[in-house]
């Protein structure tokens, strides 16, 4: 508030009397990125994005080597609870911007799943569906857990209350006929259940995230696990019933050693509020497809890889923000 009252004061008193730092601080805008915790990936993801996006006063033009990001614009990737956290933030207007499974995104802005009973969160807007989000079931190497039955009487945590991997888990074990009282189910976050599993206290873990995680590479040349495949006709069922599922496969090798296997994903969506500016998002939105970002996702992160134009406008769940639909219908993804 301080901040504010300073700048609006300095707007009153003539340009002279300004000094250049106060003239520049005028024309910066901050842009919050609401990722996850630190051992996902949102976070990386979410550094590489705000990075390449940003272009702060004082910075050398795109053309010369410099930034290629918004002009003005400050871009943060902020650590969180994760998308439903992020949503609230979003709709609270706290945050300009998050990102979101594409489960828990089409929930809030429906009022239905884990939103039902609750206000629908209208102002929810897309910027991009960046990349698959895959359901990790992860147990200990010789476990004996083979498959989604298997887990019957076993300690799997299924991530915290409120998190979006606790609803899919749930989704899952539901598919195949179970339900959490039929596990020895355990609720750790995200950020402690690596360490829960290296000690014994659990047996395995469900985790919605883009592989490479760094907390389950570390599991896996150390610990040692396996991941349990998700597939079959319970698989073929749910995806009928909620389409914002797809089938993924986790190759051989994406943690080391470890056995790839078929499993099904969700969507990480940048989402955005309605109330952003239209000119702001489309600025954003353009900034994010600059090739100059390309190389940093290329460069930055395995998923970054997976972050396509191509697919930008699939599986989002939501609608797109107007200045995000305004640069897809220029670039001709949309009508």
């Amino acid at each position: 508030m301080r901040r504010r009252t300073f700048l609006a004061g300095a707007a009153a008193l003539p340009m002279a009397a300004v000094p250049p730092v106060a003239r520049a601080q005028q024309d910066v805008t901050f842009f919050r990125i609401l990722t996850g915790g630190t051992v996902g990936t949102y976070f990386p993801i979410g550094g590489l994005i705000a990075n390449a996006i940003s272009n702060p006063p004082g910075s050398r033009p795109c053309a010369e080597g410099g930034s290629c990001g918004v002009p003005g614009l400050v871009a943060t990737s902020v650590t969180s609870n994760g998308s439903v956290s992020n949503v609230a933030a979003i709709a609270a207007g706290s945050a300009q911007s998050g990102f979101v499974q594409s489960d828990i995104a089409y929930w809030a802005y429906n009022g239905t799943g884990i939103y039902s009973g609750r206000p629908k969160v209208e102002v929810l807007r897309a910027i991009a569906n960046l990349y698959p989000e895959s359901i990790q079931l992860v147990v200990r190497k010789g476990s004996g857990i083979k498959s989604v039955p298997d887990l019957r009487g076993r300690k799997i945590s299924l991530d915290e209350p409120g998190s979006g991997t606790l609803v899919d888990a749930r989704l899952i074990l539901q598919a195949f006929g179970l339900s959490e009282k039929d596990l020895q189910a355990q609720y750790f976050p995200a950020q402690r259940v690596a360490d829960n599993l290296r000690d014994g206290t659990i047996d395995g873990f469900f985790s919605v995230s883009g592989w490479p995680q760094s907390s389950v590479a570390d599991l896996a040349a150390t610990v040692g696990i396996e991941l349990v495949p998700i597939a079959g006709p319970e698989v073929d069922k749910l995806i009928d019933q909620f389409s914002f599922f797809s089938k993924e496969e986790i190759p051989d090798n994406a943690y080391k050693g470890v056995a790839g296997v078929p499993t099904v994903s969700v969507h990480a969506i940048w989402a955005t509020s309605s109330k952003q500016s239209d000119e702001l998002i489309y600025k954003v939105t353009a900034a994010l497809w600059n090739p100059a970002t390309r190389r940093l996702l290329d460069s930055g992160h395995a998923k970054g890889r997976e972050i396509r134009l191509e697919t930008a406008t699939r599986g989002l769940g939501i609608p797109l923000h107007p200045g995000a639909e305004r640069f897809y219908k220029e670039q001709g993804l949309i009508r």
